[in-house]
């Protein structure tokens, strides 16, 4: 919130100069309404990004009892506007085990938390957490996820060259990289077509237009993953030399 109060003050600082040297009141009122909307939606992302994590936690704590010291943290709402939120389809949260002590580090287990949204999320009275399913998966699963998203997607099926190639390197839109050389390239498809991986009970993996999409058997809801947020997960669980805030 200081970050918040910082950026108010400055903007009304220039503002309040703009408007002297214009000499014009409604320039000043207009200018004081625009700080106040720019608060309140800054103020309202901050809001729900606290809520986001708190309805994490308390899912995990709920859920998985054998965390007992762990960090939770989101990235999503960060420099984001309300409209792009109540677009999002998918929320991740980094899980990190640690052990206690005074100013301890982040040095256990690493684990994703994934948050599914249904159409209407968010509405006018804030996040609706009815409509959003949770998902914890550890680096093990993530592996399985993305060996069997490009068995899938490319010619290579050995699922073993698939798992040295993906450890090794970064699964981006169009194939797999180890080193800037691409080692597993994805077919080229049109908008229309679709490569389909019945994963789980629980989901389906879907290759289409060099996106990975997750499709939630229980909701029948189609999300699509951005490849920053891929190479960020991918990164996340396995560089553990990774120095993680």
């Amino acid at each position: 919130m200081k970050k918040i109060t910082l950026v108010l003050i400055v903007s009304a600082l220039l503002f309040t100069k703009q408007g002297q040297a214009q000499n014009n009141g409604a320039g000043i009122v207009a200018a004081a309404a625009g700080i106040a909307a720019i608060g309140a939606g800054i103020a309202a992302i901050e809001d729900m990004k606290e809520r986001a994590e708190l309805t994490g936690t308390q899912w995990i704590l709920a859920n998985h009892p054998e965390l007992t010291s762990f960090s939770l943290k989101t990235l999503d709402f960060d420099g984001k506007k309300l409209k792009d939120m109540s677009n999002t389809t998918l929320l991740y949260f980094k899980v990190q085990e640690f052990t206690p002590s005074d100013n301890p580090q982040l040095d256990g287990k690493r684990q994703i938390l994934f948050a599914f949204t249904s159409y209407g999320w968010i509405n006018d009275y804030g996040i609706d957490f009815s409509k959003v399913r949770w998902y914890l998966i550890d680096g093990d699963e993530w592996m399985k996820m993305m060996v069997a998203y490009a068995k899938v997607s490319s010619p290579i099926k050995d699922e073993t060259i698939l798992k040295t190639k993906i450890s090794s390197g970064k699964v981006v839109n169009r194939g797999v990289k180890v080193n800037g050389n691409m080692e597993v390239p994805f077919f080229k498809l049109e908008g229309d077509m679709y490569l389909v991986s019945d994963y789980s009970d629980e989901m389906k993996l879907v290759y289409n237009e060099r996106t990975l999409g997750i499709f939630l058997k229980k909701t029948r809801d189609l999300v699509q993953m951005r490849r920053s947020s891929i190479i960020e997960i991918h990164d996340f669980l396995f560089d553990q030399n990774k120095v993680v805030h």
